[in-house]
């Protein structure tokens, strides 16, 4: 599609994943045992044939810059690309970013020298498919200067989220940014088919034509689209709603995060990385397949190159490259991996800690083990204590999960 372009936002600190963006941008977090939360949105991009691709981000940017310079590389005789532009100096701003809008205004610079009629702008903490394709047909056969992809919510879910009411032409009429159960009369939209008014709650996907984004931009008070640029294009521009009826998740969140990881292991998926015809694309690594010797696996994913050995796995993701020993009990967890294997004698690599993945005889229950992080033998994280949050020797505990983060330790027989 050469006459549309796509700006992802990679966001800023991402104090709400946190220690997942210790040393990353919320892009580059590892997701499903195998991927990056980036490969979702840029995958979405490639099947609805949109091959240039802006990656916005101001923060930790050099695993999210090398992922992608490994992963996405089309060949001399396409135009197609994925760049990162991130958060830079000039002579007119010397700052960071200021939100999603001023992300997008400040890029413009470089964005707005390729040619183009319509932007895609993207978040790049979901978890969700869509062909953009359909959206840009109802964004352009009905004369939209924007157009925002829309979920309908329960009434319980509305004060999360910016509420649209839309007209029977599917026009936006009203916008409240997180309302009230008192608001939620006035915000009822009926689509076809229901019975029942609907709450359509803004999903952070925004498709914008040229001209209207420049002029949308144009006021330099407005630095962010949920709060400023879209409540003042509703009165004044035709403002299109587009509802999506798929799975949707914001995993921006370290619970939301931990949830989809979750989800990933039942027997029926409401996300599925795999798809004969869409399969989400990640970096290909040429690992062998896993080695499980004596192992108790139930409804768990196991990503390539793993060696576990006589342990138990429950309800959890096992990342790439993960070594569990002997006796170790995973449940309700997510162990996202490493980056090289370590051999039994490697002694330069660990000195006198822990080996490199899951010990012997360790217990973990709703933990998330970030990428290189070790665990001695006989280490037990459940959170027997029910702690929300604290900062401990070697993890953290955010809203009750416990994480090691990357390159963390547990030595021997820590009991959390």
């Amino acid at each position: 599609m050469h006459d549309a372009i796509a700006v992802i936002l990679g966001g800023g600190r991402g104090s709400r994943l946190f220690p997942l963006t210790l040393s990353r941008s919320k892009p580059a977090v590892p997701i499903g045992g195998k991927y990056r939360i980036i490969d979702v949105p840029v995958s979405n991009c490639l099947h609805s044939e949109i091959r240039r691709i802006y990656v916005l981000t101001q923060y930790q940017s050099e695993s999210l810059n090398k992922h992608i310079a490994s992963t996405y590389k089309f060949d001399i005789f396409s135009s197609g690309f994925v760049a990162v532009i991130a958060a830079e100096q000039t002579e007119e701003r010397s700052d960071w970013f200021q939100g999603t809008a001023d992300a997008v205004r400040r890029s413009m610079r470089h964005v707005g020298t390729e040619q183009w009629d319509d932007i895609v702008i993207l978040s790049g903490d979901q978890l969700y498919r869509m062909d953009f394709r359909d959206m840009l047909r109802i964004h352009r056969e009905s004369g939209a200067d924007a157009t925002i992809a829309m979920k309908d919510v329960p009434p319980e879910q509305t004060p999360g989220f910016g509420i649209m009411r839309v007209d029977k032409s599917g026009r936006i009429v009203h916008f409240d940014e997180k309302p009230p159960a008192a608001r939620l009369a006035d915000l009822e939209s009926w689509l076809p088919g229901r019975k029942e008014p609907a709450y359509l709650a803004s999903m952070g996907i925004y498709i914008f034509r040229r001209s209207a984004l420049e002029e949308a931009l144009s006021n330099r008070e407005h630095d962010d689209f949920g709060r400023h640029v879209i409540p003042a294009a509703v009165p004044r521009l035709r403002v299109q709603a587009y509802v999506h009826d798929g799975y949707w998740e914001d995993v921006g969140t370290i619970g939301s995060y931990f949830e989809a990881n979750m989800a990933l292991t039942s027997s029926r998926p409401p996300f599925n990385f795999w798809d004969a015809q869409k399969p989400i694309y990640t970096h290909p690594r040429f690992l062998p397949g896993s080695r499980l010797s004596d192992c108790t696996v139930r409804r768990a994913i196991v990503a390539e190159g793993c060696h576990l050995d006589r342990c138990t796995i429950a309800d959890s993701v096992i990342g790439i490259r993960t070594e569990i020993q002997a006796g170790a009990q995973v449940r309700r967890s997510l162990v996202v991996g490493a980056d090289f294997y370590e051999a039994d004698d490697d002694a330069t690599t660990r000195g006198d800690g822990p080996r490199l993945g899951i010990g012997r005889d360790v217990v973990l229950d709703r933990v998330i083990v970030d990428k290189n992080a070790r665990i001695g033998d006989g280490a037990r994280l459940v959170n027997d204590a029910g702690l929300r949050d604290m900062d401990g020797d070697g993890y953290y505990i955010r809203n009750g999960f416990i994480i090691v983060p990357k390159d963390g330790v547990i030595q021997a027989g820590v009991r959390v």
